[in-house]
């Protein structure tokens, strides 16, 4: 035998899962991170300060043009939580977006129909009234305001 003896690191099983974990909040934690240039809005603009701040109906407020929500249809804009409708020409409403069964969000409007993909109800585009459930309540209307071509919330 040599006089000098190597003494061995012992990795435990708790190391490692605990190195592990770290791992993956230090990468959850980068993804979610922000930037130092400017934020984006929805639409692939540059945010202005006024976004979603309210007070006026400037150019970041507007949700559409009316020309961009069919006649029998709407749009669903996710991230103000509403869905804006025409159910005859020149007549645009708006409902909460979020599904009074079980709160999904819905999705897709068709043939005068507002559906949910969670369980599959549905809303009328004209007052946001159950066609089928299992949805038992209309959506809630949502305050919107038509100036010219543009729609804005209220």
């Amino acid at each position: 035998m040599t006089g000098t003896q190597g003494t061995a690191r012992v990795v435990t099983r708790r190391t490692v899962v605990a190195a592990a974990g770290a791992t993956g909040l230090a990468a959850a934690l980068v993804a979610c991170g922000g930037s130092d240039t400017p934020a984006e809005s929805a639409a692939g603009k540059p945010a202005t300060p006024d976004d979603g701040a309210g007070g006026g109906a400037g150019p970041a407020d507007v949700l559409a043009k009316t020309t961009e929500i069919p006649e029998g249809g709407g749009m669903v804009f996710a991230d103000q939580g509403v869905v804006v409708t025409q159910p005859t020409a020149g007549e645009f409403k708006a409902f909460s977006s979020k599904c009074t069964h079980s709160g999904c969000a819905v999705k897709d409007i068709s043939d005068g129909i507002i559906h949910c993909p969670c369980h599959g109800s549905q809303f009328s585009v004209a007052d946001g009234s159950v066609k089928a459930g299992p949805a038992t309540q209309p959506l809630p209307a949502t305050p919107i305001k038509v100036a010219g071509d543009s729609i804005t919330l209220a």
